[in-house]
C-alpha cells in the first residue's frame, strides 16, 4: 500500500482521526469493492467497478438510518435521493459506480435485498441510493461492463477495518485534479468533552484542476508540473470535467435535518482542496447517522406504533464540532485518494498517479514547514 497523507506528517485541521482514519471507524459501517478490468474484443480498455457502503450489517430495509442529502452542483445523477429528502430515511446501502452503470447497480441492489427478505408474501419495495462519476477516458463506459454479479461481489466483500483506496471499485477509472483519483476515506473522532462521536467520510474523487489543488491549505497546484496532465490533448474536454460524490457517516444521534446540515459540510472539505468551482461537475453528498437504532422500517402491509420513542438528537449547541469533523475528513479523504492511486493507462490515455515525493516537494515550494513545523 502507498503512504497516506498522515504517513507523510501532513496534518489537516485540528481534530484527531479515528484508529483507522476511515469511514469504518464509525461502528458497524462496512465497505466493499468490486473491480471490473479487462479489454474488449475491439481493443477498448475496461477500468471501472462498484463500491458499496453499508450503514450497518444486515438489511438496511429493516433497520433504516436517518439521513440527509446536499447537492453542491447538479451535473450528475443519483437514485434514491428523493425518498431521503422526503422521509429522512436511508433504507439501502449506498453504491458508487460510473455514470452509465447507475441503473444496473440500482436494479442489482433491489434484487439482492429482495433475496434476503423472507418469502412471506408481503408487498415489497426498495429505492436504493446509487451515486456516480464519469470514467469515460480510462474506461469503455459505453460498453456497460458493470453487471449484477459485480454488485453482489462488492456487497459480499463489505467489511469493517481498513478500506482500500485509490483506483479500486467505483474509483477505478477516475481522475482527480488531473492526476489519477478514485476512492479515499478518512475520519475524525471527537473528544469526550465534544461528545465522543465519530464522523467518517468516503469519496469518489473525479474532479478538480491541477493548478487549484491545495493540501493542508498550501497551494501546491501552482508548483506541480502540467506536462503529465491527461487533458493536454486538444481533442479532450477541459480539465475539471467529472464529479465528486461523498458519503458521510456518524454515530452521533442526528435527526434528518441535522444529517442534511452535516452533508452540506462536505462542500467545505472539497473547497479546502481547491475543488467545487466547475460547471461540469456533479457534486452530490449523502450523510447518515446510526445514532438512533430503533427506527421502524416503512412497510405497506402493516403500520408501526404511533410514536417512535427514545429518539435522541445532538443539541445544536454542540453540532459545530461534527461539522468541523465532516469538513476535515472530506478534505483528507480527497488527498488520500490522490496518494493511493497508481498511474493508469486506458484507451490511449495515461493518467499519472501523484507520488508522495512529488507532493512533498510541491508542499515545500509552497511554504509548508514540514513535519517539524507541525503541532502535536
Amino acid at each position: 500500500m502507498k503512504l497516506r497523507a498522515r504517513d507523510l506528517h501532513i496534518q489537516f485541521g485540528q481534530l484527531q482521526p479515528g484508529p483507522l482514519n476511515a469511514i469504518t471507524d464509525v461502528p458497524g459501517v462496512r465497505v466493499g469493492h468490486s473491480d471490473v478490468r479487462g479489454r474488449t474484443a475491439n481493443g477498448r480498455d475496461i477500468n471501472t467497478g462498484v463500491t458499496l457502503i453499508e450503514p450497518r450489517p444486515g438489511s438496511t430495509t429493516h433497520h433504516p438510518c436517518f439521513a440527509g442529502v446536499h447537492i453542491l452542483n447538479g451535473n450528475g445523477d443519483a437514485t434514491g435521493l428523493e425518498w431521503i429528502r422526503e422521509a429522512g430515511l436511508l433504507t439501502s446501502p449506498i453504491a458508487f459506480t460510473n455514470t452509465h452503470s447507475v441503473g444496473v447497480v440500482r436494479d442489482a441492489l433491489i434484487a439482492l435485498d429482495r433475496q434476503s427478505q423472507p418469502a412471506d408474501g408481503r408487498l415489497y419495495w426498495n429505492m436504493p441510493v446509487v451515486l456516480e462519476t464519469f470514467d469515460g477516458l480510462l474506461n469503455d463506459i459505453n460498453g456497460f461492463h458493470v453487471r449484477a454479479e459485480h454488485v453482489a461481489e462488492a456487497l459480499d466483500r463489505a467489511m469493517g477495518g481498513p478500506v482500500a483506496e485509490g483506483a479500486v471499485g467505483g474509483g477505478s477509472g477516475m481522475i482527480c485534479h488531473e492526476y489519477k483519483g478514485g476512492i479515499g476515506t478518512a475520519s475524525r473522532r471527537l473528544s469526550a468533552a465534544q461528545g465522543g462521536w465519530t464522523v467518517g467520510a468516503i469519496v469518489q474523487a473525479n474532479h478538480g484542476t491541477r493548478r487549484e489543488l491545495r493540501v493542508d491549505g498550501y497551494p501546491v497546484g501552482r508548483y506541480l508540473e502540467k506536462a503529465s496532465s491527461p487533458f493536454l490533448r486538444a481533442d479532450l474536454p477541459h480539465p475539471g470535467m467529472g464529479s465528486i460524490v461523498v458519503c458521510l457517516a456518524t454515530d452521533a444521534p442526528l435527526l434528518p435535518h441535522q444529517c442534511t446540515r452535516l452533508a452540506q459540510r462536505a462542500s467545505i472539505g472539497i473547497a479546502r482542496t481547491g475543488g467545487g468551482n466547475e460547471d461540469c461537475s456533479g457534486d452530490i453528498f449523502v450523510a447518515f447517522s446510526t445514532g438512533n437504532q430503533q427506527l421502524e422500517a416503512t412497510a405497506y402491509e402493516r403500520k408501526g406504533a404511533f410514536t417512535c420513542d427514545g429518539l435522541r438528537m445532538v443539541n445544536n449547541d454542540h453540532i459545530g464540532d461534527l461539522f468541523l469533523a465532516a469538513s476535515e475528513a472530506v478534505e483528507e479523504a480527497i488527498i488520500n485518494a490522490l496518494l493511493a492511486a497508481n498511474t493508469v493507462e486506458g484507451n490511449g490515455h495515461r493518467v499519472q498517479g501523484l507520488d508522495s515525493a512529488t507532493l512533498l516537494e510541491a508542499l515545500r515550494k509552497a511554504g509548508w514547514p514540514g513535519a517539524a513545523g507541525q503541532t502535536a
